[in-house]
């Protein structure tokens, strides 16, 4: 299960309906599918990089519009974790990355953690925060930056926002990672 397929649906209906078609038109794994804010729908398969690209392609070729599909090859294993967990922060800095669709911030997260030797503490797909993505690297300064600007530059027009601290408060850690205070 080296590659992640993402397609982000414009609508609820229409993403059950593709979800539905990718899982019958190639032998790929169900990592996740659900609403997000605006209406939306994502969708995250996983399996060899073939069947990824068919289940994916079936949905690109689909009469339905989509707000953004990837296929990532060689997934970092952080991302998968990170679809379903925040991790917990080491000491250093931490770098915030936020973009306009849900599934760019997926692939730029990848992009990231191969760029530099960063952890992905939180990965945030569209819930709640009217369909955008947010998420949050961890390490050394020199990296945390590195990662930020090779994530910047991947998203381009689809970056919102993106912050770099070297040294967060400890209180601001742990509502960034959504921990108890």
């Amino acid at each position: 299960m080296d590659t992640l397929g993402i397609v982000e649906s414009r609508s609820i209906a229409a993403g059950v309906e593709l979800a539905d078609i990718m899982m019958k038109g190639a032998d790929v794994e169900l990592v996740r599918a659900s609403t997000i804010c605006s209406g939306r729908y994502m969708i995250f398969v996983s399996g060899n990089r073939a069947s990824v690209q068919t289940s994916v392609e079936l949905a690109r070729e689909s009469n339905r519009s989509l707000a953004g599909s990837f296929i990532l090859s060689n997934v970092s294993g952080q991302v998968m974790t990170a679809l379903k967990k925040a991790t917990m922060a080491e000491e250093g800095a931490i770098g915030i990355i936020e973009c306009r669709k849900a599934s760019f911030g997926v692939a730029a997260a990848d992009c990231a953690v191969k760029q530099a030797s960063v952890n992905i503490i939180r990965l945030v797909t569209g819930q709640g925060i009217n369909g955008k993505s947010y998420f949050v690297i961890n390490g050394d300064i020199a990296s945390v930056t590195e990662a930020t600007d090779a994530a910047k530059k991947m998203l381009g027009k689809s970056l919102i926002d993106a912050v770099v601290l070297p040294s967060p408060n400890d209180s601001v850690l742990k509502a960034i990672t959504n921990r108890n205070l």
